[in-house]
């Protein structure tokens, strides 16, 4: 035992592993679990945290995971929505085999069980207006009522029926579960578990013009695909008794467990898809996977990766409790995973040209670097050197102020990455006073950017361009989306975006190499880079063509995340 190893279980496997034992509740059962996002809008980062707990709790176990559409609410629902879910799903790297549903798949079966709870007298049809359900649904003293809980259970059926027949406008209606009108829990108030609604549905059509809720219709839903353990977010906690009094009293084949977990809360961004689809249809930002987006679609065209995202949802672990993690261990995930696996280029983002005078004319040669220091495979690349250089126009002050280490007249020697030191001697400017050319020299003996007689060099280190073959780019900065670290608490959470949370800048500059760069297919898989000092660059799919391209900046060098 002592050389066992121990492994860690959160709560939820803690229940799983107690329900599988030989006298548990599912023993000799497979454990099976379910992700059912609506199809109303894409997936975001806090949905990753669900799928990571029910296809990972189904994985830990041996077990399988179904993908639902919850479009039981055919509001807002959309097969683009549908699609880009699937997609979703799989960029992250998990997969439901053939265990692919739709709620509307069991509108028949959600029939039939409201019939059955009529008939057993366990369901009413009320004829309560929104505003008179709200004036009997009573307070903690005092318990709801209803004129129709007792109506004869023959009118029930004939009435549901005919709800179901079309013969009722809409709200004229409703079928409530017959449970416990002076239940301290309200959601067990004799809750509506039926509605008249006249909308077209985006695979039944006009077939049904009553639908089911969600807490009657997901329970039968899970039941009937024989799902163990429903796993879902915290809110649904007080919807747990309900949940359990569906499967009870209704002729399903099977009684799911439900288990509760804390939802994701990340600062500087909102959650809802309500909100999301505020942003994109009034819009604040450029779509779905605007690369400010907290969307998967988003997250992926700035760069994420998903293996950063999943660590993330690892590292942030499953907790009873709700908390807020902050944006910038997100981050810090990310810069880890590419700090290992992005390649090195480099590149200038606002370039100003660099002279070396006394290089010969014409001259070009090549310089061998490393691609990335932390991959034993990574391998090298030839950049070009040659007279002409481009470099940051931040790395040069005419005047310079204290303690600045780069490039000044008569300053120290600085580095050039991987070529030569230079010497700053004067610049040039243009008739507003901007400076246009910088003009330096160049030790010979320095060849790798260290002198031969390894005296100690007091400049930076600076990532320069060859001006004979840069590939010209556009770089997109990005920031957060919101200034306010909770933009949820204001009035209105669009008063709190970031008017800086984008700038673009055209013109920049980078090494040969990035010529070869291409877009993959769809976004899945875009090439990220390390642009030295500057940061993550992934290329934009979706605005880089032939000719063309375009960098999202993923996250900076600096990890401003207190480990």
């Amino acid at each position: 035992m002592a050389n066992e190893e121990v492994v860690s279980k959160n709560f939820i496997e803690q229940f799983v592993e107690e329900d599988i034992a030989d006298n548990g509740r599912f023993a000799g059962q497979r454990v099976h679990t379910r992700f059912p996002p609506e199809p109303n809008g894409y997936l975001h980062i806090g949905h990753c945290k669900a799928l990571g707990i029910d296809f990972g709790t189904a994985e830990k176990f041996g077990g399988i995971t179904n993908l639902r559409m919850d479009d039981t609410n055919p509001a807002k629902e959309d097969t683009e929505f549908v699609e880009a879910i699937q997609q979703d799903i799989h960029w992250l790297g998990f997969d439901w085999g053939d265990r692919f549903y739709y709620g509307s798949d069991y509108f028949e079966k959600d029939y039939e069980y409201a019939v059955e709870l009529i008939k057993k007298g366990l369901a009413y049809v009320c004829e309560l207006t929104p505003e008179e359900f709200s004036k009997f649904r009573g307070d903690t003293q005092t318990p709801a009522t209803s004129p129709y809980r007792d109506r004869p259970i023959e009118e029930n059926l004939d009435l549901f029926e005919r709800m179901k027949n079309g013969e009722f406008e809409e709200g004229k209606y409703t079928l409530r579960a017959k449970i416990d009108l002076a239940s301290g829990n309200f959601n067990m108030r004799d809750p509506v578990i039926y509605r008249i609604r006249y909308i077209h549905h985006h695979r039944q059509g006009n077939k049904w013009c009553i639908f089911p809720m969600y807490d009657f219709a997901h329970p039968i839903q899970d039941a009937l695909e024989g799902i163990t353990h429903s796993l879902c977010s915290l809110e649904y906690e007080d919807h747990r008794p309900l949940y359990d009094w569906v499967v009870n009293n209704v002729s399903v084949p099977s009684k799911p467990r439900q288990i509760e977990f804390a939802r994701l809360g990340i600062n500087y961004t909102v959650m809802s898809k309500r909100k999301l689809r505020r942003l994109v249809e009034e819009h604040f930002v450029a779509g779905w996977d605007d690369p400010r987006m907290p969307t998967l679609c988003g997250l992926r065209r700035r760069g994420y990766t998903s293996q950063s995202i999943r660590d993330f949802c690892s590292k942030i672990g499953v907790s009873k409790v709700s908390s807020t993690v902050e944006y910038a261990f997100l981050e810090s995930c990310l810069r880890d995973d590419l700090n290992m696996n992005a390649p090195r280029k480099m590149a200038v983002l606002r370039p100003v040209k660099l002279v070396i005078t006394n290089y010969p004319e014409g001259q070009v040669e090549e310089l061998e670097v490393e691609n990335n220091p932390n991959d034993e495979n990574g391998g090298t690349r030839k950049i070009t050197f040659s007279r002409e250089l481009y470099v940051e126009s931040e790395d040069f002050m005419e005047e310079p102020i204290p303690k600045y280490k780069r490039l000044f007249p008569d300053g120290p020697e600085c580095r050039l990455k991987g070529a030569y030191l230079v010497t700053c001697t004067g610049c040039k400017k243009d008739e507003n006073g901007n400076v246009v050319e910088i003009y330096a020299t160049y030790d010979p003996e320095s060849r790798g950017g260290d002198p031969a007689d390894g005296r100690k060099v007091k400049g930076a280190t600076l990532h320069w361009v060859n001006a004979g073959d840069a590939v010209d780019f556009e770089a997109r900065v990005y920031d957060n989306l919101f200034a306010d670290p909770e933009p949820d608490a204001a009035e209105d959470y669009t008063t709190c975006l970031n008017p800086n949370s984008l700038e673009v800048l055209t013109g920049c500059k980078g090494e040969r190499s990035l010529a070869d760069v291409k877009p993959s297919k769809a976004g899945e898989n875009e090439p990220s880079f390390q642009f030295l000092r500057l940061g993550y660059f992934a290329l934009d799919y979706k605005d880089s063509a032939d000719g063309k391209l375009v960098f999202n900046r993923s996250v900076a060098l600096k990890d401003g995340f207190k480990k």
